[in-house]
């Protein structure tokens, strides 16, 4: 997740990210592809043959490579075109136990390495998320690569019902299910009202897609994806949500699987619809961070000259909201969306990040003095992907999701409890990542989450700051696979590191073992760069 409301959600691009930046039916059969149990049969019977491929049809499809380019407005395409990549749809089944049945497509994006005598194989990518579109991600990742980028062939996919790909719209008034919990139980009740509307809308509008949509048809899907490529074996790169769906597709198709780079990363033990929870630590962190460097920007965003004072005008915006909704532009934040701007701000670790913050606070204070403001580019766009539903389709895969792979509780008692004991200390974020959410009003998941295998020899890379995949959880998954090695980046409050902060020494480890497919002989630590 970037700097918006979406668990796991980051663009790792070279431009700067958008501030717009959850009863078991074991499907796991129907992807087997070895040998059928044999029946009782006379000893003179024929060897019994392995079971057909249930999914030939999909494994063996022919794919049509064409141009990425969409049209004249079309900035994704252009960067591709630009970098020599080819784009295709690939036919997936919309449920995995009905193969015959019926189909979507996910579109995917290839830039071809050169380097054909060396070459490693397929590089799949996943942006985050869940819901984040990667399609337009292999021209900033082969940047990232370097040298090694030539010997392999880099692909961005949209997962299924995401950008491109068969899409899942809810009609949602929002482009996220992250609200605010606000500062009572009145509040609370309008929140868990607000939820239990967009859970209804996505049974509504796509109840026929909703339980389809979960990570382990997503991994399904790249399977689908690695044969249809003709490849034996993929290599991953996935960042923050997008490193559990690579623990998800190792686990279930652990001889598929080369080369693994997960950054940002989620521990699969607490993933699911409330895996913000726990963050709050880390984005208090964050924040007095972004306050020291805008105190000593005072001149220029005039919030304060010390940490304390920039933070007590942030408190001042918030305790004005909470009174009388702020007036910004078109647009009126209240206690229940005022937090969710403030958490967006904050997962980036760079001065264009800070300032496009810092310029959205002094917004954010010149409404709640009662000033009319129209607001900076930075707050626009997160206030458009909160309070409209613009970014409709997003919010509704994502939440799809979250809500397909693990079940929430469904007692509403259970939020309010979680709020008033992490609010007493924290009006700020506690009131976001404990809030209920639609999840609590979902049907339950199709399929059981998924058990992470221990052993998976994996590159892990996270900051020490990082407020959306928190670090605690990267040590967490560390210790229980020690075939993985993981690369630390030091005090920076950073989400999403390879090839997205400028660490060069972690650029140059994660490209080494891309390079080599041998893990760094011990963990890495890696400083803050000086510039």
């Amino acid at each position: 997740m970037t700097g918006t409301t979406s668990p796991g959600r980051h663009r790792p691009r070279h431009r700067a990210a958008r501030a717009a930046s959850a009863v078991a039916l074991a499907l796991a059969g129907a992807l087997s592809l070895g040998a059928a149990p044999a029946s009782a049969a006379p000893a003179s019977a024929a060897p019994v043959r392995p079971a057909a491929d249930p999914l030939a049809r999909y494994h063996h499809q022919q794919l049509h490579w064409k141009s990425c380019l969409l049209g004249p407005d079309d900035s994704i395409g252009k960067e591709l075109e630009q970098a020599g990549a080819q784009c295709a749809d690939v036919t997936v089944p919309l449920d995995y136990a009905r193969p015959d049945g019926r189909t979507l497509t996910v579109a995917i994006s290839r830039i071809r390495g050169t380097d054909t005598a060396h070459r490693v194989g397929a590089l799949l990518l996943n942006s985050g998320g869940p819901g984040g579109q990667t399609l337009g991600d292999p021209p900033f990742v082969r940047r990232a690569m370097g040298e090694v980028a030539a010997r392999y062939d880099v692909v961005g996919v949209d997962p299924r019902f995401v950008g491109r790909s068969t899409t899942l719209d809810c009609h949602w008034p929002t482009g996220s299910m992250i609200r605010g919990a606000g500062t009572d139980r009145a509040g609370f009740e309008r929140e868990a009202g607000f939820a239990a509307d967009l859970a209804r809308r996505c049974r509504t509008y796509a109840g026929d897609l909703l339980p389809h949509s979960s990570t382990r048809n997503t991994a399904r899907d790249m399977d689908v994806i690695r044969a249809a490529l003709g490849e034996r074996r993929i290599s991953y790169l996935g960042y923050s949500y997008g490193s559990y769906l690579g623990q998800v597709y190792a686990t279930m198709f652990p001889k598929r699987i080369d080369r693994v780079v997960l950054d940002g990363v989620i521990d699969p033990a607490r993933y699911g619809p409330r895996l913000l929870r726990g963050a709050e630590d880390a984005n208090r962190h964050a924040l007095r961070d972004w306050a020291d460097w805008t105190a000593a920007h005072h001149t220029a965003y005039g919030l304060g000259r010390t940490r304390a004072g920039v933070l007590a005008t942030v408190e001042a915006v918030r305790s004005a909201a909470a009174r009388t909704p702020l007036r910004v532009g078109d647009h009126r934040l209240d206690d229940h969306v005022l937090p969710v701007i403030v958490f967006n701000g904050l997962s980036q670790d760079n001065p264009t990040a800070y300032g496009d913050f810092a310029e959205g606070v002094r917004d954010l204070r010149r409404a709640a003095e009662g000033r009319a403001v129209t607001p900076s580019p930075w707050l626009a766009s997160a206030l458009e992907f909160t309070l409209t539903g613009h970014e409709s389709g997003y919010g509704s895969a994502q939440t799809s999701i979250l809500c397909g792979d693990v079940p929430a509780p469904r007692d509403p008692e259970t939020y309010w409890r979680d709020l008033r004991r992490a609010g007493k200390e924290d009006r700020l974020f506690a009131p976001v990542t404990n809030n209920i959410n639609p999840c609590a009003f979902w049907d339950p998941p199709r399929e059981r989450p998924t058990t992470i295998r221990a052993d998976l020899p994996a590159l892990l890379v996270n900051a020490t700051g990082d407020p959306r995949t928190t670090y605690p959880g990267a040590r967490a998954v560390r210790r229980d696979w020690s075939s993985s090695r993981l690369v630390t980046l030091r005090d920076a409050d950073q989400h999403a590191v390879y090839g997205v902060y400028g660490s060069r020494c972690v650029d140059a480890t994660v490209n080494a073992y891309l390079a080599t497919g041998r893990l760094p002989a011990t963990d890495v630590g890696c400083p803050r760069p000086t510039s």
